[in-house]
């Protein structure tokens, strides 16, 4: 009995040490890096207030996983973000059986860049800041205009999670 509790305790320690998966600790892994600073992207796009929902994004991503404090003033940040958010691509997806539209794809991209207090940039792939995701039409345009919003909100949401990541790939120590 104590021998197949040691093997359940055991097991998966074993398996995911061997597999390459580790603990991700936040904490200190920037090194000197403290404090970040979104300062207001321009909008490329002609959707209005598109450069605030994605700053917004950033800025709740870097709160919600707590490693860097967000900072309003450039001047007191260790890690300055600026850049853009790109002319939105949207397309008919799918059509129903009288060539109505069922669904649009809209797709984003964000042009990001990283700068450390002392004016080191830090380079952030492009391939990661571009997603695409899939709205319902509707008849009534209030409905289409809703779902759009919200297919942008989640595009904003994943890239901001995604630039956070490939942050952290490229300046932890």
């Amino acid at each position: 009995m104590v021998k197949w509790a040691l093997v359940w305790i055991l097991a998966p320690v074993l398996a995911g040490s061997g597999c390459g998966y580790q603990i991700v600790r936040y904490k200190d892994a920037l090194g000197d890096v403290r404090r970040v600073a979104i300062v207001g992207l321009e909008n490329n796009s002609f959707e209005p207030g598109l450069d605030s929902m994605v700053s917004d994004a950033i800025a709740r991503e870097f709160l919600r996983r707590g490693a860097l404090k967000v900072v309003s003033d450039p001047e007191t940040a260790d890690l300055i973000v600026t850049g853009a958010v790109d002319r939105l691509q949207t397309h008919s997806e799918s059509f129903s059986t009288i060539e109505f539209v069922l669904e649009f794809k809209v797709t984003m991209g964000l042009d990001l860049k990283v700068e450390r207090s002392d004016g080191t940039r830090i380079r952030i792939g492009g391939r990661a800041l571009r997603e695409s995701e899939l709205y319902q039409a509707s008849a009534d345009v209030e409905v289409t205009r809703t779902n759009r919003k919200e297919a942008l909100e989640r595009l904003a949401g994943i890239l901001a999670g995604r630039f956070h990541d490939a942050l952290y790939e490229r300046i932890t120590p």
